[in-house]
């Protein structure tokens, strides 16, 4: 029991943590302008310092002890900002083309902090009255702005592999013809799901979590889906006795930014009286572009969309979306009503519809930086993305050491050839040494800090791959991309070529 003593003294509470207005707002200032001179700085800076896990963790003195008296927040805030400024990745650089991940919008930055202030639980509308109706008014902007029907369900989540493992569940609750979510899987036929093999590993984890198993995914060849390969498999397993439910179609994968035939998805799903569903993380933002794909309106007639704010709307991690056709398949998929909670009757209650119960204000970043650049200032910045993805693809066709392999959406996929081969070499051979080269000279890109781009594998060949969401990218970025790629290719080359060399006329003639 707390003696009176004590309890006299917590009249006056002073908290470790707690600041007085002009402490935060003095910190808050400081910090403030550290950030401003960094974001002018970012392009200076080499893209990442390419350091070991080794390096990292001595910058961090990553073995010392928690300290156990607290230290100067001024001192604190400082020394942090050094260290991220100083050893991290910087999406944020104009020459980062890898993976979809974009520059953050400043705006989207400071509300974070903003968010973070109020620190609303956007589980429940009781909690949360005004975040839970900007996030409303959030999915029904993402919705129009992608062309998909307003008055849809939906929430925001950490990513795309959250959004589409929400309409994931949504869709084996509205699919499956006995009480799923009581039974379990086991309870009726086995589930299949359909999609293309260029399709993002969420929808394996999907599978995993929700206990049908990796098998149940029943991977159709070609790249666009091949519907003919579709509709042959689905019969076959029907007859087999296998309960399909959901197909799912890409609107730009990750390797190559194509898309699949969503209308022609939507037809044969509409046919079988299957769930369609649209993994639109990535590309559905440049829906109703000027010369976007015009498969992508066929995301119009999906049941369900997964979109990424933080990709291509350039907002701060994290802020992924699902939307829903029907609201109700979300509340069937997820509602639950234990007698602790008082929260019916006053609202939209987000724990009703989806994973979280205890959830952040992820909409509030992505509500003001809609409302800062609105739809006409998004679809220019996106047109921009593309339009620089494509000059980089035109560039590598008419550059001599370079192939252009693939251009979508934002994506150009390309890889470093040598005018001059190893002699001695096979077709076969020739194919592993070039994948081999570029294999390394993607470390040596990364290594130089000039630029950093993934990977993709194309009909066996390993290629550079340069996505571009960032709207700090500009033409000069793309000049620069050839003549890195051949300087560095051909450095490579020469050490490669010479050791292969080597081998070959090691090897005796066959006589």
């Amino acid at each position: 029991m707390a003696t009176p003593l004590r309890i006299e003294e917590l009249r006056t509470r002073a908290a470790p943590l707690d600041m007085t207005s002009d402490q935060f707002r003095s910190l808050g200032h400081d910090l403030v302008d550290r950030i401003a001179d960094f974001l002018t700085s970012v392009p200076t800076h080499p893209v990442t310092r390419a350091e070991s896990p080794e390096q990292v963790r001595a910058a961090l003195a990553a073995n010392r002890m928690l300290p156990e008296e607290g230290g100067d927040p001024q001192a604190l805030l400082r020394d942090t900002a050094a260290l991220l400024f100083e050893h991290s990745l910087f999406n944020g650089h104009p020459r980062f083309f890898g993976y979809i991940t974009s520059s953050a919008a400043p705006i989207g930055m400071l509300a974070d902090l903003l968010a973070s202030a109020v620190n609303a639980n956007v589980g429940a509308w009781k909690l949360s009255p005004m975040a839970t109706e900007i996030e409303a008014q959030v999915i029904r902007w993402l919705a129009q702005f992608i062309g998909y029907p307003a008055d849809c369900g939906g929430l925001l989540l950490s990513g795309g592999n959250m959004a589409n493992l929400t309409c994931f569940l949504a869709a084996r609750a509205a699919q499956a013809d006995w009480d799923i979510r009581r039974q379990g899987v086991a309870g009726g036929p086995r589930l299949c799901i359909y999609a293309s093999t260029e399709t993002h590993t969420w929808l394996q984890k999907a599978a995993d979590l929700t206990g049908l198993g990796t098998e149940a995914i029943h991977w159709i060849d070609g790249q666009p889906m091949d519907l003919e390969n579709l509709q042959v498999r689905y019969r076959q397993d029907v007859k087999e006795g296998h309960r399909p439910f959901l197909v799912v179609g890409s609107a730009g994968t990750v390797s190559t930014g194509a898309v699949d035939p969503l209308q022609d998805l939507a037809e044969f799903c509409q046919e079988h009286k299957l769930w369609f569903h649209v993994d639109g993380a990535y590309g559905a933002f440049a829906s109703g572009l000027a010369g976007a794909p015009p498969e992508l309106k066929g995301l119009e007639s999906a049941d369900s969309v997964a979109v990424d704010p933080h990709k291509w709307l350039y907002s701060p991690l994290e802020a992924g979306c699902a939307l829903v056709r029907n609201p109700s398949t979300l509340r069937n998929a997820f509602s639950y009503h234990p007698s602790y909670y008082n929260f019916d009757g006053q609202g939209l209650n987000y724990y009703d519809i989806g994973p979280q119960n205890s959830r952040g204000f992820r909409a509030l970043k992505v509500w003001l930086a809609l409302q800062h650049a609105g739809a006409v200032g998004y679809r220019k910045m996106i047109q921009d993305d593309i339009a620089l993805a494509r000059y980089l693809y035109d560039l590598a066709v008419d550059h001599p050491e370079l192939e252009a392999i693939t251009h979508h959406l934002s994506i150009t996929t390309l890889r470093y050839v040598p005018q001059e081969l190893p002699a001695g070499l096979g077709l076969e051979q020739t194919e592993e040494y070039l994948n081999e080269l570029n294999e390394r000279l993607l470390d040596a890109i990364e290594k130089s800090g000039d630029a950093f781009v993934s990977n993709a594998v194309i009909a066996g060949k390993y290629a550079l791959r340069f996505c571009i969401v960032n709207f700090r990218t500009s033409t000069k970025d793309i000049e620069a991309m050839p003549q890195l790629v051949a300087r560095l290719g051909r450095q490579l080359h020469a050490e490669l070529a010479s050791s292969i060399a080597k081998i070959i006329e090691s090897v005796p003639e066959k006589r």
